[in-house]
């Protein structure tokens, strides 16, 4: 089954749609350079928002819209635009410590946004577990970007795997379930009021 993802249903029915997707896709990046810079206090370590900020782009945006706002805001960074958390950007940041989640980050847009397409977004046991699994794959590539790959220093790279999980996964996990928590609740929550008020 396909559904109009709740971005779109949100907006003007007159409105053009090439105007529509400009708007949504330059709104969600925006988003993720605010969320990227935005922390909140929570323990073992401070809640990062740009996670939460992609989790949401894709349960409201669908997949195609999802991904396509992720890859724009990447496009910002890759060219110099200082979209990520701190000052840093440019084609290296893409290779440092962050690289591996970063490519996650596509993944869990298409995956929840491909849920989001089929109608899980309205129901918060689907669009959580859809949540889960597609976090679960953005902590697998990041932890082995981290323990092999991500160019750490000027004769470092790569943290092995069990420093990348102990320090890369572990401090953000409880952190990361309950943005997924928020997002399946809020979601639904938002169809059932869409709902409620054209009944």
């Amino acid at each position: 089954m396909n559904s109009t993802p709740l971005a779109t249903v949100l907006w003007p029915e007159s409105a053009s749609r090439t105007l529509q997707t400009v708007f949504l896709i330059v709104l969600g990046s925006l988003l993720l350079t605010v969320s990227a810079k935005t922390s909140v206090p929570f323990w073992p370590v401070p809640l990062t928002m740009q996670t939460l900020a992609v989790m949401a782009i894709a349960a409201t945006y669908g997949s195609r819209l999802a991904v396509g706002t992720v890859l724009f805001y990447f496009a910002q960074g890759f060219f110099g635009l200082p979209v990520f958390a701190g000052l840093t950007a440019g084609p290296g940041y893409f290779l440092g410590g962050t690289g591996g989640f970063l490519a996650g980050f596509v993944v869990l847009a298409y995956l929840v946004g491909l849920a989001a397409d089929r109608g899980w977004d309205r129901s918060t046991p689907k669009l959580f577990i859809a949540l889960l699994v597609a976090d679960v794959i953005v902590f697998t590539l990041g932890i082995a970007w981290l323990a092999w790959f991500a160019v750490l220093g000027a004769d470092t790279v790569g943290w092995g795997l069990q420093n990348a999980f102990m320090k890369g996964a572990v401090p953000y996990m409880l952190g990361d379930l309950l943005k997924i928590a928020l997002v399946a609740l809020a979601v639904p929550a938002t169809w059932r009021l869409i709902d409620s008020r054209k009944g």
